[in-house]
């Protein structure tokens, strides 16, 4: 399933420079991220009921063409790396600015963790489907843990 938003920019996201100042593509990727849990029923509400989030070990952003002061821009979302057990996962988004044109590419690294342990942790069962309809990226792996 394809995933993706289109977002209007605004005048906090740019810099004195008068392009997108390079956080807020991580910005506009992380809200991408939190839309897709809750297209796929597991909302702010549900991490919190399961008392789980989100972490990034990594994020590597990659600018390939200026944004400018009140362009929209597209956002998606592919799933680029999933461990069997689902605890870590990689997503990349792509950003286009409105004439349609790849813009900036964001890598992000993750895993889920337990917010009372500060540890690791597998998705809820409630949760186990999140990346099931995911649209993946071509160069999809499996992520393999290794044990400590």
């Amino acid at each position: 399933m394809s995933f993706k938003v289109t977002f209007a920019t605004k005048w906090a996201d740019f810099d004195p420079n008068r392009h997108m100042r390079h956080t807020a593509y991580n910005d506009y990727a992380a809200e991408v991220r939190v839309r897709y849990f809750k297209d796929q029923n597991f909302s702010i509400e549900e991490f919190t009921k399961h008392n789980i989030g989100p972490i990034l070990f990594t994020e590597e952003t990659s600018f390939r063409k200026e944004i400018h002061l009140g362009e929209n821009i597209t956002v998606d979302f592919k799933l680029a790396g999933l461990s069997k057990n689902g605890e870590r996962w990689k997503i990349i988004h792509q950003i286009f600015n409105e004439a349609g044109q790849l813009s900036a590419i964001v890598k992000v690294y993750g895993a889920w963790i337990d917010l009372s342990k500060r540890k690791l942790t597998t998705p809820p069962k409630t949760a186990q489907h999140l990346f099931d309809a995911a649209e993946k990226s071509e160069n999809f792996e499996e992520i393999i843990l290794t044990k400590k």
